[in-house]
């Protein structure tokens, strides 16, 4: 595509698309074309080149376009993508098998969707069955999408408000806080739906052991415990799945974003046999289209094989300490602008003092090559997240732009 193409494409925006985002795309300088991608890489419609530590928020943890993947989707493209809805599906046999050989507790049952609110939704819907309970509590500051019934889970108003009512019966309550959790349960209580990290919410990191107390605390009342791990599964947190960090089964897990091995749109709940067996009495009440199609679920069973075959929670590990301790040197250097740098493994957040230091120095890591972004819930904080794959020379290179950005926004906005 040309240069000038561009133009065209922002026009495009602001007539058919988001004009709105598309504005603050602009302003924000992130208004180029992108035209390829590959392994950590991004390179815009001029040729620009861009190290991805967003990762299309939680998407590419294989990196773009990873070899394997690809090869196995191109094979079922070419005999098979979409099922016929009649008969059995082999592809998504085979990935429900190793879904339920990987993920932790006693998960055994997987209904595959196409994203994760829809995932999220299903979850709900599936905890509602089996306990016939109304009343569910979410996390202050949590997110889980942005459908109703996802929305209704989401923990902040701005989102919230313009679309009320939703589901009635919710009560938000602090993350990391086990005991706030046992006070608001009550005789109504069905559901407790929860991120093991706050992505959206700024990265927040419970203290040890919550998820333990969580686990405990809902087997007691007989509480559905939902573990929504979008974005903090298939090695993000240095673990295939974060709750196996403290070595906890939920009743339910939701994935989605990297499921889908960075090229497919995928999302899927969970259960164990117990709680599945609520969808029992009718086979067809919780359904989808598209659903476990052939080449979704092909995807889904090349990016497990990889996460395994390539250790590739070891890296982001491994990885992510490094990636945290370049980031910490500038934070050691500018206590007075930068808070705190935290997260798990290559899920890492960085909170300013103020979100105005946070914007200015994400556009000038993007004008210098490195894509960053905001976290929706609390624009104080900067996400890096970037492909799991990434090289000790990238890490560096992040390193070296997270500094000269910090510097060049103080420089900018001292007196702010």
């Amino acid at each position: 595509m040309e240069n000038n193409n561009s133009e065209l494409v922002y026009e495009k925006y602001l007539k058919y698309l988001n004009p709105s985002l598309a504005r603050l795309m602009k302003v924000s300088g992130c208004a180029n074309l992108e035209s390829e991608a590959s392994g950590c890489t991004i390179y815009d419609n001029s040729g620009n080149r861009y190290l991805d530590c967003l990762g299309g928020y939680g998407v590419f943890n294989f990196g773009h376009r990873h070899p394997k993947i690809v090869s196995a989707i191109i094979n079922q493209l070419n005999k098979m993508p979409l099922s016929a809805k009649i008969f059995l599906n082999e592809p998504q046999a085979n990935a429900a098998e190793m879904l339920a050989q990987l993920t932790p507790g006693d998960l055994q049952y997987s209904f595959f969707g196409n994203s994760g609110t829809e995932a999220v939704e299903g979850a709900l819907k599936l905890a509602r069955l089996y306990t016939r309970k109304p009343h569910i509590i979410a996390t202050c500051n949590g997110y889980h999408g942005k459908t109703f019934g996802s929305l209704s889970v989401t923990g902040r108003d701005v989102f919230r408000t313009p679309f009320e009512p939703l589901l009635q019966e919710v009560t938000f309550i602090p993350f990391g806080d086990a005991n706030a959790l046992k006070e608001a349960i009550t005789e109504k209580t069905g559901t407790f739906i929860v991120e093991p990290v706050q992505g959206e919410g700024g990265v927040i990191v419970p203290p040890a052991g919550y998820l333990t107390a969580v686990r405990e605390i809902t087997k007691e009342k007989g509480v559905i415990f939902i573990a929504d791990e979008i974005q903090t599964a298939m090695g993000r947190t240095g673990y295939n799945f974060a709750c196996e960090e403290e070595g906890v089964g939920p009743d339910i897990m939701v994935l989605a974003k990297a499921l889908g091995g960075g090229i497919l749109p995928v999302g899927a709940f969970l259960g164990t046999p117990e709680v599945w067996n609520a969808f029992e009495p009718v086979p067809l009440i919780h359904t989808s289209t598209f659903g476990g199609n052939p080449l979704a679920t092909t995807a889904v069973l090349a990016a497990l094989k990889v996460l395994v075959e390539e250790d590739i929670a070891e890296k982001a590990r491994i990885s992510g300490l490094k990636l945290k301790n370049e980031l910490q040197k500038t934070a050691n250097e500018f206590p007075a602008f930068i808070k705190e740098v935290r997260g798990k493994g290559l899920f890492l957040g960085v909170e300013f003092v103020d979100a105005g230091y946070a914007g200015s120095t994400m556009m000038k890591m993007v004008e210098n090559g490195v894509i960053v972004a905001y976290t929706l819930n609390n624009p104080k904080v900067i996400r890096i997240e970037p492909p799991l794959i990434i090289t000790e020379e990238e890490i560096i290179t992040v390193g070296e732009v997270f500094r000269k950005a910090v510097s060049e926004t103080v420089k900018l906005l001292g007196g702010y």
